[in-house]
């Protein structure tokens, strides 16, 4: 998943910041993070633009290949809360390279897998490396650069976010289209190997600080603003998912457009989500209520337009695009609540919503992928709407006020 600067600075320690300031800014190592932001999210996003050519080569069905997305989802949902106690005596660079390392080898044994299994364990291996990632980057970042100049860093670091974003899904259609599946994720590797290179240069030494436990993890559960929070995350996250993994299958199908034109699709998606991470934080400063509320109900919005006029070329096209701009929008206004809702163990409560986002990712794609295969593409869709509409009305009856107090 992706993070919101304002987001993820808020989740950082206080006493990290304090006890371990750099003087000057270590912009090298900075780059190095967005490049492992774009490679990471790259990787996760390539399914859903190669699940047709995936499942026709591996001669299993669409809802199967859509299960790529679900086992990344359930062991990053576990790496997430739990690579800072494994690895809490371990320097942070050394195993910055490690998850590095890791998202190379997914790439790797996606490509020349030969079976649904090994495109699986493909899958678990870059889970590991996402949850490992989000859950230790913004602390990292904290320690390289001064604190006045962790905004920049931030901004730099997700810019890998946003470029993968906008051309992971239509460049992998097109490649994929061109020479094959397995080239896109052989490109992604390439690209992981030369993120390893910059990191292994720019890096520096970053001893541990800190142990860390469960007992926050379990704190921050029992507050009752944050039990709602997660629950809106898990409808929004399943609904996204479940349709959002299956939309090349959707185009080509019922508006049965050209591989050319789903790419140009898939593009309008990730541009549109670019802007509506930009809005949604716009938003979230002023009502996040409203940010938290309107991003799932223009999801709703859209996955209703494809059901009732997808057959139309334009209509589909301005459906995804607003669905890619509700997305967008949507870890901006959750990351925000859930901060405000636990002040005093922000970092635990992150960790929560990255853990519960890919539990709900998974949920989303099992689910969808069982309505593909029993009801057809469209009922995925169907569930899209309504997961997200309930998302939107949750937080109208039950979520945050103007102002959001530790419960």
């Amino acid at each position: 998943m992706t993070e919101p600067a304002t987001g993820v600075m808020d989740a950082i320690p206080l006493d990290l910041a304090k006890s371990d300031e750099r003087s000057d800014a270590a912009w090298g190592a900075v780059f190095s993070l967005a490049l492992g932001t774009f490679g990471l999210v790259t990787a996760e996003f390539l399914p859903a633009s190669l699940l047709t050519p995936i499942a026709h080569d591996l001669g299993i069905t669409e809802g199967a290949a859509g299960q790529a997305v679900t086992a990344t989802a359930i062991i990053g949902a576990i790496s997430a809360p739990t690579m800072a106690i494994i690895t809490k005596r371990i320097d942070r660079r050394i195993v910055m390279w490690g998850l590095t390392l890791l998202l190379i080898l997914s790439n790797v044994l996606a490509a020349l897998a030969w079976s649904l299994p090994v495109l699986l364990v493909a899958r678990v291996v870059l889970g590991i490396a996402l949850g490992g990632f989000w859950s230790m980057s913004a602390a990292l970042t904290m320690r390289l650069v001064p604190s006045h100049l962790l905004p920049r860093a931030m901004s730099i670091i997700l810019t890998g976010v946003s470029a993968a974003t906008v051309s992971a899904a239509p460049i992998g259609a097109y490649v994929g289209d061109i020479w094959g599946w397995r080239t896109a994720f052989m490109i992604a590797a390439v690209v992981a190997a030369l993120t390893l290179l910059v990191q292994l240069v720019t890096i520096p030494k970053l001893p541990p600080v800190g142990v860390a436990s469960f007992r926050s993890l379990l704190d921050v559960a029992r507050r009752p603003m944050i039990r709602i929070a997660l629950l809106v995350v898990v409808l929004v996250a399943s609904g996204h998912f479940a349709g959002f993994t299956y939309v090349r299958a959707f185009l080509e199908k019922v508006p049965a457009l050209d591989i050319e034109t789903i790419s140009l699709v898939l593009l309008a998606f990730g541009i549109g989500g670019f802007f509506g991470n930009i809005a949604g934080g716009f938003l979230a400063e002023r009502s996040l209520k409203a940010a938290v509320a309107l991003a799932p109900l223009l999801i709703a919005i859209a996955s209703v337009s494809l059901l009732v006029l997808g057959t139309s070329t334009v209509a589909s096209a301005i459906a995804v695009t607003l669905w890619g701009f509700a997305f967008g929008a949507v870890p901006v206004g959750l990351q925000t609540w859930l901060v405000r809702a636990a002040p005093d163990q922000a970092e635990s409560a992150g960790g929560l919503m990255v853990a519960t986002f890919q539990v709900a990712i998974a949920a989303g794609a099992i689910f969808g992928g069982l309505l593909v295969d029993n009801a057809g593409v469209a009922s995925a869709f169907a569930y899209s709407g309504a997961a997200t509409l309930l998302a939107a009305v949750t937080v109208f009856l039950l979520g945050p006020k103007r102002e959001v107090k530790a419960d």
